[in-house]
C-alpha cells in the first residue's frame, strides 16, 4: 500500500536516505508481482539490487536488472509491464509505464507522479520518481544459477546467480565500461573485502567479453587481479565517490574502500 511506503520514510533522516528507502521499497513491491507472476522460474535476478536484497551490499540502487535463463518464459515483457503497472495502481499509485521490448534487453521505466510530493521530497506535485527495470533476453551463458529466499518487506523466493558468477558481472562492467562509474569499484571493494579468496566465474565472464566485442587478453586464474589493477590505478577516485556517495547506507565507507585499500585487497591471494 502506498500509506506504508509514505509511513516508511517518515520516520528516516535526510533527503538521500529517505528518496533510496522510498525507491527501494517500490523495487520490493514489483519484485514481489514478479513473483506472484512466476518469473522467477526462468528469470534469474542480477545486479545491484539483487546483491543487496541477497547479501546485503550497504548501498542502493537505481534500478533492477533480470536475466533469462531457462528456455521459454512463462510471460511477455510487455505484459509483465502491465501488470505491475495495474498491481501498483490499486495499491493507490498515480503511476505510468514506458517500455521496449524490441532490443535484447528489454527495458522499462515506471513513473510515479506526486510521490515525491507526498513523502516531502519535494514541493512539486507533478515531479516523478522512476524505477528502472531491464530483463536481458540474451545473457552470457556459464552462470551458476541457485535459488534463495528473501524476507525484504515482502517473502519472494529468487532464482540468481551464484557470487562468483555476480562477481564475473561486476568484473566485466569494470574492464568493459567506457566511464568511470563510481558503483562499479565500490561494489568490487565490497566483494573483496566479505568474500575473502573470491574468484570470478571465468568462463562467465569470458563469454560476456566476447559478446560485448573484447580484444585484450581474456582473464584467467592469473591475470584477473591485474587487469583490475589497472582499471583501479587508472579511475578519477574524486568521480567514482561523487558517483557512489548519494547511494550509500553511510557515505564514511568511502573513506574505508580507498583507492589504496582497494588495491590491497587486490594484491591479497
Amino acid at each position: 500500500m502506498k500509506e506504508y511506503a509514505l509511513e516508511l520514510v517518515k520516520g528516516i533522516e535526510g533527503y538521500d536516505a529517505k528518496l533510496n528507502t522510498l525507491r527501494e521499497y517500490l523495487q520490493a513491491y514489483a519484485l514481489r508481482v514478479m513473483h506472484a507472476e512466476g518469473v522467477f522460474r526462468s528469470t534469474a535476478f542480477v545486479g545491484g539490487t539483487a546483491l543487496r536484497f541477497l547479501y546485503g551490499l550497504p548501498r542502493f540502487s537505481e534500478g533492477l536488472d533480470f536475466s533469462s535463463e531457462k528456455g521459454k518464459s512463462n510471460y511477455t515483457f510487455a505484459q509483465l509491464m502491465v501488470k505491475i503497472k495495474s498491481e501498483f495502481e490499486l495499491s493507490g499509485y498515480n503511476i505510468s509505464v514506458v517500455y521496449d521490448d524490441t532490443k535484447t534487453v528489454n527495458d522499462a521505466f515506471f513513473k510515479f507522479e506526486g510521490l515525491l510530493y507526498e513523502a516531502g521530497l519535494s514541493p512539486l506535485k507533478s515531479r516523478k520518481m522512476s524505477v528502472k527495470l531491464e530483463i536481458d533476453t540474451n545473457p552470457p551463458k556459464g552462470a551458476v544459477l541457485v535459488t534463495q529466499l528473501v524476507n525484504k518487506y515482502f517473502p519472494i523466493t529468487f532464482l540468481a546467480y551464484d557470487i562468483a558468477s555476480l562477481f564475473s558481472a561486476k568484473v566485466h562492467a569494470l574492464l568493459s565500461r567506457r566511464y568511470t562509474k563510481g558503483r562499479d569499484f565500490f561494489d568490487l571493494g565490497w566483494y573483496l573485502s566479505r568474500w575473502k579468496g573470491i574468484t570470478p566465474n571465468l568462463d562467465l565472464l569470458a563469454q560476456a567479453l566476447k559478446q560485448t566485442g573484447w580484444k585484450r587478453e581474456m582473464p584467467t586464474q592469473g591475470n584477473w587481479r591485474g587487469l583490475l589493477k589497472a582499471v583501479v590505478e587508472k579511475a578519477d577516485w574524486d568521480t567514482v565517490k561523487k558517483d557512489v556517495e548519494h547511494f550509500l547506507e553511510n557515505p564514511s565507507d568511502m573513506n574505508v574502500l580507498t583507492k589504496e585499500n582497494v588495491l590491497q585487497l587486490l594484491r591479497l591471494e
